[in-house]
């Protein structure tokens, strides 16, 4: 067998940086209301597994996300933990208002290129969504804070409610956001729509227009092609990406957009082709294990904990 690595192999990120979502964007989606000692149990133990970027939850009214209610409690937790990066997800101005007065050191507002899923998910129209940012980036420079902006633009590969979602439009949005001053951008597929062909295509073009400021890539598992979007992302030198543990997650404003790519077994395949993660699969699995016994009756996917690791292959070590 030949060691050299492909020029394919060799183009690829030599690290990934996993961002576990399944605090928000898994348990927006579920009925069960996880309490706050688990929730806080869940990002200790993700933190031990070597996780350093995890989105603890969203400023929503809690009569909305009754299961995200308790953020501001959890987001301080996080920060109290050395070099964790603890994301919130911020619909509008109130809620961003909310993130400032937290200390949140990244919110990530979401931006729908779907007019009828934005419609649907925060009321607003894609342009007056993008008005509330310009706002909320003016609020941030008022209040002194160093709180940086990421815009997720969703449903960017199609939409469950509106169809077809023209890369033009996802083109246009992205550079709109950056002239609204966010400090970064990422692409959503929100419903699972996505192929590999799909995601290389507007992946490329979003770069020319946003450079290094695309900092990650969200794939659904929906159908299937979850990580193999993920590679496609790869291959353009995209190095960080969403997941949720046990492949929970989805929208509530988005029929049919079920399953996350599931934290275990992104990092597995990322651990298999010798990309760095700095995660634990022990400590990753067990936890799986803790989330699916939190959410019974709720479902999870993934397959990694299935059937266990290849005995070929070495584990990685977590941060200490």
């Amino acid at each position: 067998m030949n060691a050299t690595p492909s020029s394919a192999m060799a183009a690829l990120p030599r690290r990934v940086v996993v961002r576990e979502v399944g605090l928000r964007d898994g348990l927006q989606s579920v009925a069960t209301i996880v309490p706050t000692a688990a929730k806080i149990e869940w990002i200790r133990d993700a933190y031990a597994a070597g996780q350093r970027e995890i989105e603890v939850g969203s400023f929503v009214p809690p009569r909305l996300l009754p299961q995200l209610a308790d953020t501001a409690d959890v987001l301080a937790f996080a920060q109290t933990l050395p070099g964790l990066r603890a994301t919130v997800l911020v619909p509008n101005l109130k809620g961003a208002q909310r993130a400032l007065e937290a200390n949140a050191e990244m919110m990530l507002l979401p931006l729908s290129a779907s007019h009828a899923h934005s419609l649907a998910n925060l009321r607003k129209a894609p342009d007056d969504v993008l008005a509330e940012i310009a706002n909320i980036r003016a609020e941030r420079d008022a209040s002194g804070r160093r709180t940086q902006i990421e815009v997720g633009i969703s449903t960017a590969f199609g939409c469950t409610i509106q169809g077809e979602v023209k890369p033009e439009e996802v083109v246009r949005l992205v550079q709109a956001a950056l002239d609204a001053g966010v400090d970064a951008v990422s692409l959503a597929d929100t419903v699972g729509y996505a192929d590999p062909a799909m995601v290389s295509r507007l992946f490329e073009r979003v770069l020319k227009v946003a450079g290094d400021r695309l900092v990650c890539g969200h794939f659904h598992d929906t159908r299937g092609l979850g990580l193999a979007n993920v590679y496609a992302a790869l291959q353009l030198g995209i190095s960080r990406f969403d997941a949720c543990t046990a492949g929970i997650g989805g929208c509530p404003h988005a029929p049919g957009a079920s399953g996350n790519v599931a934290t275990e077994d992104l990092t597995y395949m990322l651990h298999s082709m010798g990309i760095e993660t700095g995660l634990d699969f022990d400590r990753l699995l067990a936890l799986r294990a803790k989330v699916a016994h939190w959410l019974q009756g709720e479902a999870t996917h993934g397959t990694i904990w299935k059937t266990g690791l290849p005995r070929t292959m070495k584990k990685e070590v977590a941060h200490a």
